[in-house]
C-alpha cells in the first residue's frame, strides 16, 4: 500500500515562494508517475503538475503555473517536490500529491493515490 506524506505547506507572501515535499512510502518510488493537484475553497480540485516515473523525462503543467512551477523528484529519497515561485493569492488552496503507476492517471486527474493534503495561503 502506497501512502504519501506531503509537507512544506504554509503562509507566504505574494511573490514569494514555497517548496512542496511529498514523501512517498510505497517500494520502488520510481515506478510511479507523480502529480500535484490543487483545491481552492468552493471549487473542484485541479491538476498542477506532473511527471513521469523513473527518470521524469515527461512533465506537464497547469497554464496558470507554467514558468512559476516547477517539479523534480528524487528517486534515491522517494520524494517528489514542488518549487512554487512568484506565487500570487490565486494559488491558494490545499495541495495533493498523487501517484500512479501510468503517466496517464496523473495527467488525466485519476491517480491510484492520494496525499493527505497541504494548506498553502498566499496573501496580497
Amino acid at each position: 500500500q502506497v501512502q504519501l506524506l506531503e509537507s512544506g505547506g504554509g503562509q507566504v507572501q505574494a511573490g514569494g515562494s514555497l517548496r512542496l515535499s511529498c514523501a512517498h512510502s510505497g517500494p520502488t518510488f520510481s515506478l510511479y508517475a507523480m502529480g500535484w493537484f490543487r483545491q481552492a475553497p468552493a471549487k473542484e480540485r485541479e491538476f498542477v503538475a506532473g511527471m513521469s516515473r523513473s527518470g521524469g523525462s515527461v512533465t506537464e503543467y497547469a497554464d496558470s503555473v507554467k514558468d512559476r512551477f516547477t517539479i523534480s523528484r528524487d528517486n534515491a529519497k522517494s520524494t517528489v517536490f514542488l518549487q512554487m515561485n512568484s506565487l500570487k493569492p490565486e494559488d491558494t488552496a490545499v495541495y495533493y500529491c498523487a501517484a500512479d503507476f501510468t503517466t496517464a492517471g496523473i495527467f488525466k486527474g485519476s491517480p491510484a493515490y492520494w496525499g493527505q493534503g497541504t494548506q498553502v495561503t498566499v496573501s496580497s
